[in-house]
């Protein structure tokens, strides 16, 4: 016969069991990509988009494309790194995107791909030059070069006290000029953002 004091702990066992089972369900909901969230306070896909579409904006805006606008001709430009300083995990790459997006709907230049992205793209055009027809394959040498080049540069300030904490962004770029190497335009855009239990108001 089985002992009434084990018999009563796997009943107990398979009832916390069963009761987590039912608080651990999870309720999942799509929502609009572009909707502004922000549940942990960090960085985010909102701030990637903002920030990208807002120093675009500013940069195409500015006095160095003046010259271009005179002789009607859109110039070129490539986006290179973007360093993540932060004390954050932040998807640059995704940062790079919205960048490069921006800069092509604004129809204001003309954007060419990445260096890693040239690669495969020149490893495409030399199996052409083999497998393809002569009609179809594509030349080397009529790559367009790039005029300038966007770099930039994501930083972090945390300050914590408490359970509540400060973030402040700052993200700075720079267009350069490739043949001169002079800086043509430099934007700057802040973000600061309280994460705690409400007691700052703001």
């Amino acid at each position: 016969m089985q002992n009434p004091r084990t018999f009563g702990i796997v009943l107990g066992l398979l009832g916390l069991m069963v009761t987590g089972i039912g608080c651990g369900g999870k309720t999942v909901s799509r929502i609009a990509t572009d909707s502004v969230t922000d549940l942990s306070g960090y960085w985010n896909d909102t701030d990637s988009r903002l920030v990208a579409e807002e120093m675009i904006e500013d940069c195409l805006t500015s006095s160095w494309k003046q010259p271009w606008a005179v002789k009607q001709q859109k110039p070129t430009v490539i986006v290179g790194s973007m360093r993540n300083k932060s004390s954050e995990h932040i998807a640059v790459g995704t940062f790079i995107g919205d960048i490069e997006r921006a800069f092509v709907n604004s129809g204001m230049v003309t954007v060419v791909a990445s260096a890693e992205e040239r690669e495969q793209v020149r490893d495409e055009r030399e199996d052409q030059q083999q497998y393809s027809s002569e009609e179809t394959a594509k030349n080397w040498g009529r790559e367009q070069g790039a005029d300038f080049m966007l770099t930039g540069v994501i930083n972090t300030i945390s300050d914590h006290e408490d359970g509540e904490t400060v973030i402040f962004y700052q993200v700075d770029m720079t267009l350069i000029d490739l043949e001169t190497n002079s800086k043509s335009w430099y934007g700057q855009k802040k973000i600061k953002k309280y994460i705690g239990r409400g007691k700052y108001k703001p």
